[in-house]
């Protein structure tokens, strides 16, 4: 049978986890969990990111702006003068996004 865990052994596994420095198969073998249960735990209980990003445009005057810089969640920031169409734009979001 599985072993019941309390919600502060199921939020000290995941505290765990986001400081770990291996791997996520050794992390679940060094801790006595499948990485198909934390996995679960993770998905339960781990804040998701939305798929909406809350954004600032500025600029000054009516004239459209051809540069632009984009922000990521991890702090990288991609900036061009490049006019993207849309589906090349979200592809780029989607790729600098990946981990």
């Amino acid at each position: 049978m599985a072993t019941q865990r309390t919600p502060e052994e199921i939020q000290s596994l995941l505290e765990g986890y986001r400081r770990r420095t291996v791997t996520r198969a050794e992390y679940c073998r060094q801790n006595g969990i499948s990485t198909s249960t934390l996995d679960y735990h993770r998905r339960r209980h781990d804040p998701k990111p939305g798929r909406f990003a809350r954004v600032k445009i500025s600029g000054q005057g009516s004239e459209p702006c051809t540069a632009f810089a984009l922000v990521l969640r991890n702090g990288r920031r991609i900036e061009s003068a490049w006019n993207f169409r849309d589906t090349d734009l979200t592809r780029l979001i989607r790729v600098a996004e990946a981990e």
